[in-house]
C-alpha cells in the first residue's frame, strides 16, 4: 500500500488497537487477520461500533463463514454440494459413526482457521484421539467423508471470480506447515483443469459467496473428487496474503499484480461506505 501512495500503518491486534486506531486518525482498516477475533467477525463487529470502513465481508458473513457447521448447512440448503457430514460435542465423542458412514474422516474444528486442530482419520481406533484434538480448540467438531481426490480454491475479488488454483501437497493434506512453509507444497495456477470444469468451480464459488453475503475478497476451497465431482469445503473471508497464499497466486493468474490486488480489495472498502455510509457492513 505504501508502493501506491497510501499511508498506511501496521497495527497489531490487541486490547489498545480501537485507541491505537484513534490515536493514528485511521480512516479505513485494512484487516489482514487469521482466525478467531480476526476472520470471526469480532474486529469486524468492533469497528462498526467506531463507524469505521474496512476491508472484507461484513460482521454476519464473517461469523458465518467461520463456523463450518453453519456454512455447511447453508450451502446445503441452497443446493451447493458439500461433503456429507456431521457434527459433535464432547458429550457425543465415543458416539459411533452412522451406518454407511465410512473411514477416511476428516476431523476439524468448527471454528478455527489455517488447518488448525484438523486431522484425517483412516482408522476407526483413531478417531476418539482426533476428535479430543480438535476439541481443544472448540466445544464441537465437524466429522466429514474425506474427499480423495484434487484440492483446488477460487478467489473472489468485488463479485469477479478469478483463476482456479491446484494445491499439489506433500501426502495430499494441505495442513498448517503445508500452506505456511516455502516450498513445502506446489501450485498450478491455472489449475489445468477442462474450461466446463473450470467455469462450474467458479460459479459454485460465486454462488457460494453471494450466499453468504461476503465482500471484497473471499476464498472459496474445494476437493474434486476421482470422478470430477466437486465440493465446497469451506469459505475464507479474510484470504491470506503472503508470499505463499492462493489469493495472491490466483490474482497473478489473472495478469493482476500484487498491488493492484491490494488497491482493489481497499477499493471495495471505500465504494461500500460511499454507498452505505460510514462504518456500514
Amino acid at each position: 500500500m505504501l508502493r501506491k501512495g497510501y499511508d498506511a500503518i501496521p497495527l497489531d491486534l490487541d486490547a489498545s488497537v480501537a485507541s491505537r486506531l484513534q490515536e493514528v486518525q485511521a480512516q479505513i482498516a485494512f484487516i489482514a487477520l487469521h482466525g478467531p477475533g480476526g476472520e470471526d467477525g469480532t474486529i469486524q463487529g468492533m469497528l462498526e461500533i467506531m463507524r469505521m470502513p474496512y476491508t472484507g465481508s461484513g460482521v454476519q458473513a464473517c461469523a458465518l463463514a467461520m463456523d463450518k457447521a453453519v456454512t455447511k448447512a447453508l450451502l446445503e440448503y441452497y443446493d451447493i454440494p458439500v461433503p456429507r457430514g456431521l457434527v459433535r460435542t464432547k458429550r457425543q465423542r465415543k458416539q459411533m459413526l452412522p451406518r454407511g458412514f465410512g473411514m477416511p474422516v476428516v476431523v476439524k474444528p468448527t471454528n478455527q482457521g489455517s488447518t488448525v486442530g484438523i486431522s484425517i482419520v483412516r482408522k476407526p481406533r483413531n478417531l476418539p484421539g482426533a476428535i479430543d484434538e480438535a476439541l481443544k480448540y472448540g466445544p464441537q467438531v465437524l466429522i466429514e467423508e474425506y474427499i480423495e481426490g484434487r484440492e483446488l480454491t477460487v478467489s473472489i475479488v468485488n463479485d469477479r471470480a478469478l483463476p482456479v488454483v491446484e494445491i499439489v501437497a506433500p501426502n495430499g493434506f494441505y495442513d498448517y506447515a503445508a500452506k505456511y512453509t516455502p516450498g513445502a507444497s506446489s501450485y498450478r495456477a491455472p489449475a489445468p483443469l477442462p474450461r466446463r470444469q473450470t467455469k462450474l468451480l467458479q460459479t459454485l464459488a460465486l454462488d457460494a459467496h453471494r450466499r453468504l453475503r461476503c465482500g471484497g475478497a473471499t476464498r472459496v476451497d474445494f476437493r474434486l473428487d476421482r470422478k470430477g465431482r466437486a465440493f465446497v469445503l469451506e469459505l475464507n473471508t479474510v484470504p491470506g496474503m503472503t508470499e505463499t497464499s492462493l489469493l495472491p497466486m490466483a490474482a497473478k493468474a489473472a495478469h493482476m499484480s500484487y498491488d493492484a490486488l491490494v488497491e482493489a480489495i481497499l477499493q471495495s472498502a471505500i465504494d461500500r461506505a460511499s454507498a452505505f455510509g460510514k462504518g456500514h457492513a
